[in-house]
C-alpha cells in the first residue's frame, strides 16, 4: 500500500530538509552544514531559489552538485519550480560551517 501522507510542514523547512541530504563526495557533512547555502528564497507561487558556494572553484563536483541540488527541490511537492546559483563571494570558509559540521570533520 502506497505512503499517502502529506507533509504539511512549512516549504521553506521541507527545502532546507531537502539540502540536508546532498553532499560534497569528499567530505561527509551535508552542504548546509558546511555552509555552503547562502540563501533560500521561496515566492508565493512556490519558486524556489537557492544561492550556494563551493568550498573551492576547482571543486570536482562543481558541474554535478548544483544539477543535484536543484533535481531534488524541483522533486519536493507543492514545488513549482527550482534554480541554484553559484557564487564565490564571498569566499566558503570552515568559519561558515555549523557547530555539528565542525564536531563532525574534527575542526575546534
Amino acid at each position: 500500500m502506497a505512503d499517502t501522507t502529506i507533509d504539511i510542514r512549512p516549504l521553506e523547512e521541507r527545502v532546507k530538509d531537502v539540502l540536508k541530504t546532498c553532499y560534497d563526495p569528499e567530505i561527509p557533512v551535508n552542504i548546509y552544514e558546511l555552509g555552503l547555502i547562502y540563501e533560500v528564497k521561496i515566492n508565493e507561487g512556490n519558486d524556489v531559489y537557492v544561492k550556494m558556494t563551493l568550498t573551492s572553484p576547482a571543486c570536482p563536483v562543481a558541474e554535478s552538485l548544483p544539477v543535484e541540488v536543484e533535481q531534488k527541490i524541483k522533486n519536493i511537492p507543492d514545488v513549482n519550480s527550482a534554480k541554484v546559483e553559484i557564487t564565490f563571494d564571498p569566499p566558503w570558509n570552515k568559519d561558515m560551517m555549523s557547530e555539528e559540521a565542525k564536531l563532525e570533520l574534527g575542526m575546534w
